[in-house]
């Protein structure tokens, strides 16, 4: 169950990270947010990030396996890039719609997974 809660709270920072990173490249086609300084959209995308450490951190400590959860730290980073990059790629595709998908990208993909296998493998 701990395995579950960290994958969850991962997706929910890989969220608040994607829309901290790139949100704003897509806000800027919004008159208010284009006079925006780039300081004030930092400090907008820091804001954003600080939530994402409120899910990062827990998932962090409650996956680890020295505090009782089911993940080495390797496995916690593989799982912590293989959320990113799917909720990455949902964001995209469903925000930046110019955006597609491409054969290399799954191919990049499958290695993600192999990656994970390979990372659980004992």
């Amino acid at each position: 169950m701990r395995g579950l809660y960290c994958v969850l709270l991962l997706l929910c920072s890989n969220v608040f990270m994607t829309i901290a990173w790139y949100g704003n490249l897509k806000m800027q086609s919004y008159p208010w947010f284009s006079k925006l300084t780039l300081p004030m959209i930092i400090l907008l995308s820091w804001l954003v990030a600080g939530v994402e450490y409120s899910f990062m951190i827990p998932a962090n400590r409650i996956g680890y396996a020295t505090n009782g959860g089911p993940f080495n730290l390797w496995q916690l980073k593989v799982i912590q890039e293989a959320v990113s990059l799917t909720v990455f790629t949902i964001f995209t595709l469903l925000v930046f719609r110019t955006e597609s998908l491409h054969w290399n990208h799954l191919i990049g993909f499958v290695f993600l997974i192999l990656a994970v296998y390979f990372l659980f493998k004992n």
